[in-house]
């Protein structure tokens, strides 16, 4: 199956600066890509010249087939683009602004206005519809960009922080949209919130300082935190030396750490080699007659496996080749 994005050896420099170096992935139908990096890591320089809007020092990129730099007008209609900031003609309101990019995009008469109310519709722009651009809030901006992108139902996504400036109630609404379009298209999305990979992505590319250091599913990148399945457990009225030193006795527990809570005690228990330690645990409890008010797998956090990788703290093994 040929690939829906072919970044081959990927490289832009900036004088002596080095922007985006040798970076390679393929992207595939049905994926949607979390592009993931600190601020100045690349993300958006690489977007720009995956759509074409920027000419790669080296390397290639092919988008459904076509070749960026000799058939650039092919892959721009094939491809949906959110740019970085949402960039539209403020004087415009959103129904003249996507009225004008059917226009580009070839539609007129019927075809041109089911375009855009299906557009607006999907990104919930009715109550602004007639609103000049420039008086709307960030959030909305966001979505006139993200119609914009989706207008012509394109078969790649390339979308910059599509859900930036959002509140809670509209990035859900976005996160679905883009996962009921992700079954026969491929979207790339870069950010730089976490959340947005678990509740998004199928997959995650992380760079920092122009180079891919992670490529793998969010499941793998979650594999990675150093505490994954680490216990909290809370204990009525237990003797904390006590239980400290058995739930340490035990062959699967790493370490545990204690905090004081009244007469409660909370036990944040580690476990070895991340493996799950919640049945060692409550059966521990059965036995030694404890009160447990509170036991459960404590959440991964993402945001310690994502300073882990960028920083250098631990080497990372790329998952995909």
């Amino acid at each position: 199956m040929e690939a829906m994005i072919d970044v081959q050896n990927l490289r832009k420099t900036f004088g002596s600066f080095v922007a985006v170096s040798d970076i390679t992935f393929k992207l595939n139908r049905g994926e949607v890509l979390g592009f993931l990096g600190p601020n100045g890591a690349g993300k958006s320089t690489a977007m720009k010249m995956i759509t074409g809007f920027l000419t790669p020092s080296g390397g290639k990129v092919v988008v459904n087939g076509h070749d960026v730099t000799e058939e650039p007008l092919k892959v721009k209609s094939a491809i949906g683009y959110l740019p970085e900031g949402a960039p539209a003609y403020g004087d415009m309101t959103p129904k003249s602004f996507l009225e004008f990019i059917a226009e580009i995009r070839g539609f007129s008469g019927d075809e041109k206005r089911k375009r855009v109310q299906e557009a607006a519709a999907k990104t919930h722009l009715e109550a602004v519809f007639h609103k000049p651009i420039e008086t709307l809030s960030k959030g909305f901006k966001r979505r006139v960009g993200l119609a914009q992108a989706i207008l012509h139902d394109p078969e790649i996504l390339v979308l910059d922080e599509p859900t930036d400036g959002l509140d809670p109630n509209q990035k859900h609404e976005v996160r679905a949209l883009l996962k009921e379009m992700a079954k026969d298209k491929a979207i790339v999305i870069s950010t730089h919130i976490l959340e947005e990979v678990d509740a998004v992505c199928t997959r995650a590319i992380i760079i920092s300082q122009g180079k891919i250091l992670f490529d793998g599913s969010p499941g793998e990148l979650e594999a990675m935190a150093p505490e994954r399945n680490a216990v909290m457990l809370t204990l009525e009225g237990a003797d904390a030396g006590s239980a400290t030193s058995k739930l340490e006795r035990l062959a699967s527990v790493k370490n545990v750490i204690t905090h004081k809570q009244g007469d409660d005690v909370r036990y944040h228990i580690v476990p070895k080699d991340g493996k799950s330690i919640i049945k060692d645990i409550a059966h521990l409890a059965k036995d030694e007659n404890w009160t447990v008010d509170e036991m459960h797998v404590e959440p991964v956090r993402l945001d310690e496996v994502f300073r882990m990788v960028t920083t250098g703290g631990e080497s990372v093994k790329e998952v995909r080749t």
